[in-house]
């Protein structure tokens, strides 16, 4: 068992929902408003969910370039989108605010999610400047808000940048269990939808024995099997969009294709 909300799977399959660009985002279609992104966003929890995946991931991928601090507007917006979609979940479901772990913890609190992922720790020189995320700040929220049991999700290297930090990228991770209570630790690819080193997914699930490790980025059909024969679980957004275009809508019939391969090796 990974974490309660997905019973009794060892194998899971956590899959994006990639949110529409926010109110204050350069690309933000202020004329379709919240209603076209909520329309949007439904429209890929549907086939996410006919497909057959475990779990679904809201995030605010379009918010490019991304922040550090979210906007008061940007956060009420998610929150509304999140809350308007709700009722449609069939499916555990999961926030995440780029680059923001407080506003992701604040987010999935009141929405009732059931796990945040975020840069929780770490420093990064990055396309957006030095990143020096607040795990602290971020943690102390969840208990506040008494929802400690929404699982942090840390993903330990940052896509679109490199780590400040010399030590080894398991020893990172690590560290970050026993320092900042990490729930499950997830391994990137250099830049959104580029796969996680395989060596550096190995060292992880190797040395990290405490919580469960995620492949987060790059999760495709053709490396499934590899992934799962070392990682508890996936985060998977690129693969299940139409041509395998990050940007594009989702299409069902790769992700049923993909959960089919899913469902053979669990």
């Amino acid at each position: 068992m990974v974490f309660e909300c997905f019973g009794a799977k060892k194998k899971v399959v956590i899959s994006m929902a990639h949110i529409g660009a926010l109110p204050g985002a350069p690309l933000y279609d202020a004329d379709g408003g919240l209603d076209k992104l909520i329309e949007g966003v439904l429209a890929d929890v549907e086939k996410l969910q006919a497909g057959g995946v475990d779990a679904i991931m809201f995030g605010n991928e379009n918010d490019r370039p991304y922040v550090f601090k979210g906007s008061p507007a940007s956060i009420a917006a998610m929150s509304a989108i999140v809350q308007a979609v709700k009722p449609s979940l069939k499916v555990p479901f999961g926030v995440n605010y780029l680059w923001d772990p407080v506003a992701t913890v604040a987010i999935g609190a009141v929405t009732g999610a059931s796990f945040v992922r975020e840069i929780f720790t770490g420093l990064f020189a990055s396309d957006m400047g030095l990143w020096e995320p607040n795990c602290a700040e971020a943690a102390r929220l969840r208990h506040d808000l008494k929802r400690d049991d929404m699982k942090m999700l840390f993903n330990i290297n940052a896509e679109f940048a490199h780590s400040l930090d010399q030590r080894p990228i398991e020893l990172r991770a690590k560290s970050a269990v026993f320092s900042s209570i990490a729930d499950a630790i997830l391994v990137s690819g250099p830049i959104t939808g580029q796969p996680a080193d395989q060596s550096h997914l190995k060292k992880v699930a190797e040395t990290v024995k405490d919580v469960p490790i995620f492949a987060n980025t790059g999760v495709n059909i053709d490396n499934i099997r590899d992934i799962f024969s070392v990682a508890s679980g996936v985060v998977i957004g690129t693969h299940f969009k139409v041509d395998g275009n990050t940007w594009n809508a989702v299409e069902q019939a790769r992700v049923s294709r993909f959960m089919d391969v899913v469902n053979s090796i669990r």
